[in-house]
């Protein structure tokens, strides 16, 4: 069964007076274990799209399942329920918490799923250490680098094991050797693990990484292509 089943999505914007599609008649399923990126020029759809894959925006018509849910219509309540339990995410801009450290930062999803306190630290430890932050565990966010930041954010997604990790442009704030290296990781960690992840990216680097790349243009898939 797809982790994701999106089946005929739209999604207009108003600027101004002018309605814009940034969807149109949008349809695709993503399948466990892929490692996928949208892409595509900027207006495009691509981040559109990733929105409404992890419940972050309503479409104006079609229908979402997310792990086998129909999102479509729920109450916002429940599409917070939704992101706890079954997507992790990864940000441009981190969006780590910048007053806890690395470890907590970790664990905050894992408190608010109500893992005991022993057990979400020992956890938030282990996925750190696999990401390569061991010793750095009690840093707080203005003490790493953009590299180790991300590398936070990608533990505090995988740490709970949910059905999808969904990155916005997650290299966009890094130089190209650091780009490199964290697409590296989540790579192995999607080959390792299983983990599925979807990018929505303007990065060749992350494009030659994927596994299937999705092209939109205008809103709607125009080609994509898959690979080994």
């Amino acid at each position: 069964m797809s982790i994701v089943n999106v089946q005929n999505v739209s999604r207009i914007y108003r600027q101004d007076s002018i309605a814009v599609k940034a969807l149109n008649d949008v349809s695709v399923a993503i399948e466990p274990g892929e490692f996928t990126t949208l892409v595509g020029p900027s207006g495009s759809g691509k981040t559109t799209l990733l929105n409404q894959i992890g419940a972050l925006d309503e479409p104006d018509s079609g229908h979402i399942q997310v792990a086998g849910e129909e999102i479509t219509g729920l109450s916002r309540k429940k599409r917070t329920i939704l992101r706890l339990w079954k997507i992790g995410f990864v940000f441009q801009e981190y969006n780590l918490i910048g007053v806890l450290s690395a470890q907590e930062n970790v664990e905050y999803v894992l408190m608010l799923r109500g893992v005991p306190f022993r057990e979400r630290r020992a956890e938030a430890q282990r996925i750190l250490a696999e990401v390569g932050l061991r010793g750095m565990e009690q840093r707080l966010p203005h003490e790493l680098s953009g590299g180790q930041q991300q590398r936070v954010a990608v533990a505090r997604a995988i740490v709970s094991k949910p059905a999808i990790v969904l990155a916005d442009e997650p290299t966009a704030n890094l130089d190209s050797t650091t780009g490199a290296a964290l697409l590296d990781l989540m790579r192995g960690l999607n080959a390792e693990h299983g983990i599925t992840f979807v990018f929505s990216t303007h990065d060749p680097m992350v494009m030659e990484r994927a596994r299937r790349v999705i092209h939109l243009r205008d809103g709607v898939i125009e080609r994509e292509e898959r690979r080994p």
